[in-house]
């Protein structure tokens, strides 16, 4: 048998990669870790975390508004940026701290450095090479600006975590989660916000009732929404950024930030030269075990492009781990994932679109409920949430749950478990509601719409 260096090498620092690199070590093997940037990943540094850090500075204003409904008299505060980032910054630096720990108790081995894969056993770090049983990749994505005359005087979703200073004017490009995030973000934070994206309606895939109520209070709080709209050069002017737009028309800014996508992490790492297949995207192709074309190099989280969620990752991680070093096979379950996405306000969904629901089950029973809630009653704020249930009629259950309105994922995550379980629309019907909330509107939708 072969002598190596490591039983399994990471590269990638991130959810993923730290969840594997643990559970592996904690079932016996020799763990090690490259990661070049930060701990903790996209998620912790550049994702998730900041930006909903962000997400509840931007609330701010509106609570502070809504506050007059109650009785407070709240003299108008002036916002300061330079603190927020500088707060979050800590916050980010407190759990790098805490994920470089975990490895470090665990007993891997993290090394600070880039690694490129030799072949199939070796990696190479900072000039010296390491072999290992096993490699595995876990790079995650990077965000992606397509290249157009002007293009590099944007910002990415990285880079708006560290800006110098707040914008008056702000331009969001792109129709994904990550750009309807930060239009509502700059909208709260007192930015003149523009989105623009060039199709019909952003946030494809998502349920359609769900993005034109989206897009409807969007609008409510001041974000401009331009649809069917692409830029095509962006020059400097003395004022500022001038956008030319594919209409004809300009639009002028002080920043313009693109979050048109994230491609897998992927690029020269060595993989292709070793064999590893990838897809025309630079998504790494696995097998039902996380397992490459190269059979001893392995593959987790957005570096693979399927559904890239950092708790998806976390459970690839897990998976893997049981798999390589206690043989015993925990796979991923990959239907009724729930997300969030951080909007203004938040949108949460499990399970199936309508759309998707007719096409897999055929007949469906759709359940709608639009209403404003118990403190915008008060609150003088025109904001609304709408609550929808996908059924399938043949069998009555619940297939679908999507949500718009504050909090939403904290909602869906409790409803998540009942639709994972396979809960009918008879138990939701059963089910007691807690009131006065809005999530009891889950179990008292009584009547189909049409």
């Amino acid at each position: 048998m072969a002598s190596y260096d490591y039983d399994l090498f990471i590269i990638g620092g991130g959810s993923g990669g730290v969840r594997a690199g643990r559970m592996s070590a904690s079932f016996g093997a020799r763990v090690a870790m490259a990661e070049e940037r930060y701990m903790g990943g996209t998620c912790v540094n550049v994702g998730c975390v900041p930006k909903k850090l962000f997400a509840y500075a931007a609330h701010v204003h509106e609570e502070v508004h809504d506050a007059a409904g109650f009785g407070w008299k709240i003299a108008d505060g002036s916002f300061d940026w330079p603190t927020l980032v500088a707060n979050k910054n800590k916050e980010i630096e407190r759990l790098n701290g805490i994920y470089q720990r975990l490895m470090d108790n665990a007993g891997v081995t993290v090394l600070h450095e880039r690694a490129v894969i030799k072949d199939a056993h070796t990696v190479t770090v900072g000039g010296r090479d390491i072999s290992a049983e096993r490699i595995l990749v876990a790079t995650g994505g990077w965000p992606f600006v397509p290249d157009f005359p002007g293009s590099e005087l944007a910002i990415n979703s990285n880079d708006a975590f560290f800006l110098e200073r707040l914008p008056k004017r702000a331009v969001v490009v792109g129709g994904g989660y990550i750009a309807v995030e930060f239009a509502g973000i700059f909208n709260g934070l007192g930015c003149d916000t523009t989105q623009l994206y060039r199709g019909p309606l952003f946030l494809r895939g998502f349920d359609d009732d769900a993005r034109v109520f989206l897009a409807d209070e969007m609008k409510k709080k001041g974000v401009k929404l331009c649809f069917d709209t692409d830029v095509t050069r962006i020059t400097r002017e003395a004022d500022g950024l001038r956008l030319a737009l594919n209409d004809g028309s300009t639009l002028d800014c002080d920043l313009v930030m693109y979050a048109t996508g994230r491609k897998p992490n992927s690029a020269n790492l060595g993989l292709e030269a070793c064999g590893v297949a990838l897809d025309a995207n630079g998504a790494v192709k696995v097998n039902g075990n996380y397992q490459t074309s190269v059979p001893s190099i392995y593959a987790i989280g957005d570096v693979t492009d399927r559904i890239n969620l950092t708790p998806v990752a976390l459970a690839e991680g897990m998976a893997l781990a049981w798999h390589l070093y206690r043989d015993r096979e925990r796979p991923v379950d990959y239907e009724f994932v729930p997300s969030a996405v951080f909007s203004h306000p938040n949108l949460a969904t499990v399970g199936y679109t309508e759309a998707q629901a007719r096409e897999k089950f055929g007949a469906v029973t759709i359940f709608k409920s639009t209403f404003t809630p118990l403190k915008h009653t008060l609150s003088g704020s025109k904001e609304k949430t709408l609550m929808k249930l996908v059924v399938d009629s043949a069998s009555d259950r619940v297939v679908g749950a999507h949500m718009i309105g504050p909090d939403a994922g904290e909602s869906i995550q409790g409803l998540a478990v009942a639709i994972k379980a396979g809960a009918t629309k008879a138990m939701f019907d059963r089910t007691i509601g807690i009131h006065p909330t809005s999530a009891e509107e889950w179990v008292t939708m009584r009547e189909p719409v049409a």
